[in-house]
């Protein structure tokens, strides 16, 4: 008998592959385009917002099996979905400023943290005792959604790249909701691995329609999201979420912050357009996007799935593998990045 979590998954495929090829029709129809500037890592105008069907599918497929499975529908969440996408879409639209965007995020955030609460403590593998941060963990849940709305948001600059870090982090979260037996994380995360994949069919390069601030940040947003979603379903673990949360979107965690700590080293506006971060540095020197994309995602899909495994209790080796891969990675990332800069210094 085929499970019903399948058939809401390859109906997410469908009709993600299908809305966008209709959205992108309706885009050129209107003149909705993304002009390269000298910011770009595109060279041709190309339709945007695609991202907004992986929105609309993953909300929809979250409403319908809140009802079918029997789980709270988080209200928080929802709101907050729904100001992220449509002060994302003005902004490809009309080009907003960072204050208006990041007042709507923090807005969103805010509704998720009074419909489903705070981080009160955090627990850290090889630690057993949990970080307690009281009160204190309001402010850092807030600043928590709204940094990982930005970041998904500021690493989408190249075909595929946000959609195969949706389809590894969507992974990992299915991974949890099948081994804890949560509806709510296995429909969100195998919903966003197969909407994702059928929008990257239309995204992979040479991309004929881009993700748009509406789909990168709603992503972020869901992602951030996940570890208070989870937190009522009484999941074993549930101070280690956050630390996963992190873990499944390592790779974009780790470009953004480094990026950021070096633009504010040098003093400039963090907020602005640049082509600064480690796998833009990688499309400049040369590599393709679909390299760069590839070895994200491959990166990403591992460190997710052993990642995963840390809300088991039982599985005592899932931190060992978890830290292994994510030094690794970040290392290679690293060195890759060093050795095409001083190929390029030779040139």
């Amino acid at each position: 008998m085929i499970r019903t979590e399948y058939i809401v998954f390859v109906a997410a495929f469908v009709v993600t592959y299908v809305g966008v090829g209709w959205f992108r029709s309706w885009s050129l129809r209107k003149g909705y385009l993304d002009h390269p500037n000298e910011r770009s890592s595109h060279e041709t105008p190309t339709p945007r917002g695609g991202g907004l069907i992986i929105a609309a599918v993953t909300l929809a497929a979250y409403a319908g099996s809140s009802w079918y499975f029997d789980f709270k529908l988080s209200i928080g969440f929802v709101v907050g979905s729904l100001l992220v996408v449509a002060i994302s879409w003005l902004d490809d639209i009309y080009s907003l400023s960072f204050a208006w965007r990041l007042v709507v995020h923090l807005l969103a955030a805010t509704a998720v943290i009074l419909d489903l609460g705070y981080f009160d403590s955090v627990v850290f593998p090889f630690v057993e005792t949990p970080l307690q941060v009281g009160v204190f963990g309001i402010g850092i849940s807030i600043i928590w959604i709204a940094w990982f709305i930005n970041a998904y948001n500021f690493m989408d600059g190249i075909d595929g790249i946000a959609g195969v870090q949706a389809v590894a982090a969507g992974l990992g979260w299915l991974i949890v909701g099948l081994l804890a037996g949560i509806p709510v994380a296995t429909v969100i995360g195998g919903v966003v691995v197969f909407s994702s994949i059928g929008f990257l069919i239309h995204n992979w390069q040479p991309a004929k329609i881009f993700m748009g601030d509406a789909g990168s940040a709603f992503l972020g947003f869901t992602f951030a999201s996940m570890p208070f979603l989870l937190r009522e379903q009484g999941i074993m673990r549930a101070a280690l979420l956050p630390v996963v949360a992190v873990l499944f979107l390592w790779l974009f965690v780790f470009d953004s912050a480094l990026t950021l700590i070096r633009r504010l080293i040098r003093g400039e506006r963090v907020w602005t357009a640049h082509r600064e971060h480690l796998y833009q540095k990688m499309v400049i020197a040369g590599r393709s996007h679909q390299f760069v994309s590839a070895l994200y995602g491959g990166i990403a899909v591992a460190i997710a799935v052993s990642s995963a495994l840390l809300v088991d209790q039982h599985n005592s080796t899932a931190s060992y593998v978890s830290v292994v891969i994510v030094v690794f990675s970040t290392t290679l990332l690293l060195a890759i990045n060093t050795v095409k800069t001083k190929s390029n210094k030779k040139l």
